[in-house]
């Protein structure tokens, strides 16, 4: 065919050599389009960041004063020989798919992505194009999701067991994202609910941009659990078992992610419980969005990339895969909060 690739997959990160601009860059450059306000998508150092509105408010809060535009869903935009458009991905609010044209020909990087609707977050929306670059962070055929209710049915069962038997709930969970959507899970009048600074600051810039949360109450160095019994506090993975956890006293420690669909890892947590939710796409949703964009082609990025990428070849697709420094959903790793 000879002709160029719209996009091509560098040291730096995803590449447009038409619109001379990269997609969640993970090296200094100067133009970055940002998926998302993930740590591994959204990084410092570049010169011009551009992203969603609802994406804004979390980049200048984790990355500071930053030299950033905007552009609303589904606007398109001309960056050199190159139309983009941001189209919602389900992951987080604010989260992107980047549709790139270049005469004629498209193509969509997903960024992180999800299907399931957490009524938090923009929903996803398949984007019709020529390849598609996915993610597969859970790309097995194990990892399907339960409906959101149910999980959330869980949660508030184990919170309200726990305030039964005189304990402090703490459920670890990243502090963009996947807490604010357990927050919005959580039933209110069971009892007082608290965040850790680094889940407060987060919720602070979403309630700002109008997002409904829960009243919360952030933990400061004088909280003693005596003054606010059984409550569910929300804290990033890190701050269990910590120090700052111990002040709770008697506590049960849950852990939110995909990943507790695996019995092995439930017990390397060494939480009380696991909740099985993830703000990725489950193998069902990997595969329903790949069929929805119709693309002949699919590049597989961070996860079970040679796996998934075989599977995709063996029902016809020209699959292939790509290393990139994106994590997904992480359990040993912050880079997410």
């Amino acid at each position: 065919m000879g002709r160029q690739p719209v996009l091509s997959f560098t040291p730096r990160g995803i590449y447009c050599a038409a619109g001379d601009f990269y997609i969640d860059p993970w090296r200094p450059v100067d133009r970055a389009l940002i998926t998302h306000g993930h740590a591994d998508h959204a990084r410092a150092g570049h010169q011009r960041y551009l992203a969603t509105p609802s994406a804004a408010p979390v980049l200048r809060h984790r990355l500071g004063d930053i030299a950033l535009e905007t552009a609303a869903f589904g606007q398109t935009i001309r960056i050199g020989d190159a139309q983009i458009s941001f189209h919602p991905a389900g992951h987080v609010p604010g989260s992107a798919q980047i549709r790139v044209e270049v005469a004629g020909e498209v193509w969509v990087a997903s960024g992180d992505y999800k299907t399931q609707d957490d009524g938090l977050s923009e929903a996803f929306a398949p984007v019709p194009c020529h390849t598609f670059i996915t993610e597969s962070t859970f790309g097995l055929p194990v990892f399907r999701w339960a409906p959101q209710a149910d999980v959330a049915a869980q949660i508030n069962g184990w919170w309200r067991q726990c305030r039964a038997e005189g304990k402090t709930a703490i459920l670890g969970a990243y502090s963009l994202g996947k807490a604010q959507r357990l927050l919005s899970m959580l039933e209110p009048d069971i009892g007082p609910i608290l965040t850790h600074g680094a889940v407060e600051g987060t919720n602070r810039v979403l309630r700002a941009q109008g997002f409904t949360l829960p009243d919360t109450v952030p933990v400061t160095p004088d909280t003693r659990a005596a003054d606010h019994p059984g409550a569910m506090v929300i804290a990033p993975p890190s701050a269990l078992g910590s120090a700052w956890a111990r002040r709770f006293g008697t506590v049960s420690t849950g852990f939110a992610s995909g990943w507790m669909q695996l019995r092995g890892v439930r017990r390397r947590r060494a939480a009380d419980r696991g909740f099985v939710i993830s703000d990725h796409a489950d193998w069902d949703g990997l595969l329903s969005a790949i069929a929805a964009t119709g693309a002949e082609r699919v590049f597989v990025t961070h996860g079970y990339t040679e796996i998934f990428a075989r599977w995709l070849a063996h029902i016809g697709l020209d699959a292939a895969v790509v290393p990139t420094e994106f994590h997904g959903e992480n359990l040993d790793s912050e880079a997410l909060e």
